[in-house]
């Protein structure tokens, strides 16, 4: 229980403690890169994953050189 108790509170802690709302604000360093529109970030962000799948799925099969059961 107290472990619990404790481990509430110091997350409940933690979350009120971080400022999100500075991510707003720009710092000095900040070079924010061009906005991806929404085909740019699809492709990115779920095509090529997928592709990088396919593309390692095949060459194992391609290259596997255990003897096929029959």
């Amino acid at each position: 229980m107290r472990a619990g108790v404790v481990a509430a509170g110091t997350t409940l802690m933690m979350l009120l403690m971080s400022a999100p709302a500075l991510a707003l604000t720009p710092d000095d360093g900040d070079d924010p890169a061009p906005r991806l529109s929404a085909i740019e970030t699809i492709g990115l962000y779920v095509v090529a994953p997928i592709a990088l799948f396919v593309v390692i799925t095949a060459l194992v099969m391609v290259l596997d050189k255990s003897k096929k059961q029959v």
